[in-house]
């Protein structure tokens, strides 16, 4: 159930292409947390806000695009393992949607996973357990997480 905050400069990317990176920040991220991509109850809880942003380096205006993606998950779900796959697989998704290598765009791309504690989430006008953003996801499909990536949470 991330929540993606995606800081884009305005024209730095073509429509198209910023649709696709979109479409696939969603899908990836999905994934990582261990649900389908096509697991409609994730998708439907997989919000992405795009922030026009204007950056400077050093005070002065970027000459090349920068972007930075802040992916917020209920706490338990970024483990090392996961928090370097997410920072590889976003960077990797900024290249291809400029349709550059990696090394010419990595540099200019930061991402930062993070937890939101338990008891944190709102939603729905009240504040979202993990059991309940659990029972939520699994829906009628039954498809779940491990107990582990839910900070040791039994189902």
């Amino acid at each position: 159930m991330p929540m993606i905050d995606l800081c884009i400069p305005e024209g730095a990317l073509e429509p198209k292409a910023e649709q696709r990176l979109i479409e696939e920040l969603s899908e990836t991220l999905i994934r990582l947390e261990g649900y389908e991509p096509d697991n409609r109850r994730a998708r439907a809880v997989t919000w992405v806000f795009v922030h026009r942003t204007t950056v400077f380096v050093a005070g002065a205006p970027a000459a090349e695009p920068r972007y930075r993606a802040v992916l917020a998950a209920p706490e338990g779900q970024y483990d090392q393992d996961v928090r370097e796959a997410v920072v590889r697989e976003v960077s990797e998704a900024f290249a291809r949607a400029e349709g550059r290598s990696l090394d010419e765009v990595s540099h200019r791309v930061w991402v930062f996973p993070v937890d939101v504690p338990d008891g944190t989430w709102g939603s729905r006008g009240r504040v979202q357990r993990l059991p309940d953003i659990v029972a939520f996801l699994e829906g009628e499909d039954g498809k779940h997480r491990t107990a582990k990536a839910y900070g040791g949470l039994e189902r």
